[in-house]
């Protein structure tokens, strides 16, 4: 999937919307050998960076978000939509595609 290039200074996710700062990838592996840009893994762990106001209930409610700014997160390998931002990337997620909070 190709990334989407933003040109704007703040981004507000809506709803159960969360938008990630992706983490660098691995430049290494264990034993020591350098990864060329197209061997390396897509990250899958970022810090959360905006949030959304949370989800809609049929009441009219919102249900608040479990995670909070600056939570590191681990999320779903194809999930979100892949987005740079004055040269770093992010990923604009559904809360849903959180996986677990990392320390």
């Amino acid at each position: 999937m190709a990334a989407v290039t933003l040109s704007v200074s703040t981004v507000k996710p809506l709803g159960d919307r969360v938008f990630v700062k992706v983490s660098a990838s691995e430049e290494k592996t264990a034993g020591g050998i350098l990864l060329p840009d197209n061997a390396k893994e897509k990250p899958q762990i970022g810090e959360v960076v905006a949030a959304g106001p949370g989800k809609r209930n049929d009441d009219g409610s919102r249900q608040e978000l479990e995670i909070k700014l600056g939570d590191k997160v681990l999320y779903s390998k194809y999930a979100g939509t892949d987005i740079k931002l004055g040269g770093d990337e992010y990923v604009l997620l559904s809360e849903k595609d959180i996986l677990a909070v990392v320390d």
